[in-house]
């Protein structure tokens, strides 16, 4: 993670001097779904100029943003699947994204993160993937009406999907973290890659939290969904092979 280090007390520095130098100091997007890199990490820099404004540390803002996110859910999963929930759920699901992004920036505006930092990030954020497709299904088996009961699967199926995928990443980065720190092999470069970039927009949560603005449309949301549905199980099955051949690849070097 880049850091940015700063010798004045939170608050101290001005909104676009805060905002200026998270804008130059920026960890690498290559290989980061469009929305979270153009859409979303931009909204988080606004957030993390503000909260180091008014003196919030990055845990903090990490459990404001799960607020907003299982809020969100909670609404899913028992308010009525209409256009003003629905556009209420996306707007919830959205800010809560932009501010996920949000507190690892502000803990480089402060000099750093925490492993406590890292930990408690994906914590919430685990929850949030299997509880956001829970909350699906049961929207789906309370208010949409299904052609058939076997359609209850996509969400079940997406979820399956997502909590692999992100399990599998947060494990094969640590791997590769720690036999780098073990080796003292440098971080490798990874190219630019823009076709891989497309193939991972179903995985990009925020195009699924753009999707909940669509809640009230019942057929058109659920096309969109098992439209991401089936795009994320197909991307994760590809990818598992690449994580192994990477594992093994540690494997040999050690």
């Amino acid at each position: 993670m880049a850091q940015v280090t700063t010798s004045s007390e939170p608050g101290a520095e001005g909104f676009g001097s805060a905002l200026r130098r998270l804008k130059h100091a920026q960890k690498s997007g290559k290989g980061a779904p469009p929305y979270s890199l153009y859409v979303n990490r931009p909204l988080g820099r606004v957030f993390a100029a503000a909260a180091y404004q008014v003196g919030l540390t990055p845990n903090q803002v990490t459990l404001i943003s799960g607020a907003f996110t299982f809020v969100g859910i909670g609404v899913v999963a028992l308010g009525p699947a209409t256009w003003p929930f629905g556009i209420l759920v996306g707007a919830l699901l959205v800010l809560g994204y932009a501010l996920d992004a949000a507190d690892g920036q502000l803990a480089r505006l402060r000099g750093g993160g925490t492993l406590e930092g890292e930990w408690l990030d994906h914590m919430v954020d685990s929850a949030k993937i299997a509880c956001l497709h829970l909350a699906v299904l049961v929207c789906f088996w309370r208010t949409y009406d299904l052609p058939h009961p076997a359609w209850l699967l996509v969400p079940m199926v997406f979820c399956v999907a997502s909590c692999v995928h992100f399990f599998g990443m947060i494990l094969v980065y640590l791997m590769a973290r720690v036999e780098r720190a073990r080796s003292g092999a440098p971080a490798p470069m990874l190219p630019a890659n823009k076709i891989k970039t497309l193939l991972k927009m179903p995985m990009d949560y925020g195009v699924l939290c753009i999707a909940f603005f669509l809640l009230g449309w019942h057929l058109g949301f659920f096309v969109i969904y098992t439209f991401l549905a089936v795009g994320s199980t197909g991307y994760t099955l590809l990818v598992v092979g690449k994580w192994r051949r990477d594992v093994v690849a540690l494997d040999r070097r050690g």
